[in-house]
């Protein structure tokens, strides 16, 4: 049964939006800053980008996959709790199995200096936490621009791109 439902998950996230609607929790995208000091809080500059890159996410994963996204804002304050999601040891899963998600998805930048970011995003099983997809990219500017095209090239080359897993 559980094969049964990893291959429907998967077949999902490649078909589109012909295919039955999945639903996904997909949780906003967070900032690793490991230069950081404790307690200092996100520049509102990369809190926007951050909203940006989220959203790209979420409109790609609902129109190319055919994904129903499910309002992860009810959850907040428990993901304030129990995250940073990157560093939970797979609290998200059980997060997005609490919205009725079937799968959830993660992501996070770490600001590795002033314009050398890398942006991480993992596709898992809610029921599980297994991970489905994942892709991590540079980016080498810190513009708008430049970190919603990531967002849109992992999307397209890591998220969503052939072949299927364990198909070469």
């Amino acid at each position: 049964m559980r094969h049964l439902f990893t291959c429907a998950v998967t077949a999902c996230l490649l078909a589109g939006p012909a295919m039955a609607a999945e639903k996904a929790a997909v949780f906003p995208v967070e900032l690793f800053d490991p230069g950081a000091t404790y307690g200092t809080r996100v520049r509102p500059v990369d809190t926007k980008k951050l909203a940006l890159v989220t959203d790209e996410l979420r409109n790609a994963l609902h129109n190319q996959a055919g994904l129903e996204i499910v309002d992860t804002a009810p959850k907040a304050d428990v993901v304030a709790k129990e995250g940073p999601l990157y560093k939970c040891n797979g609290c998200a899963a059980d997060i997005g199995k609490s919205l009725g998600a079937d799968l959830v998805v993660t992501g996070y930048v770490e600001k590795g200096s002033g314009q050398i970011f890398n942006l991480n995003v993992t596709i898992a099983e809610a029921e599980t936490g297994k991970m489905v997809r994942g892709g991590q990219v540079t980016i080498r500017a810190d513009t708008d621009d430049t970190w919603a095209h990531a967002m849109r090239w992992v999307v397209k080359n890591r998220l969503l791109a052939e072949p299927l897993p364990g198909k070469s």
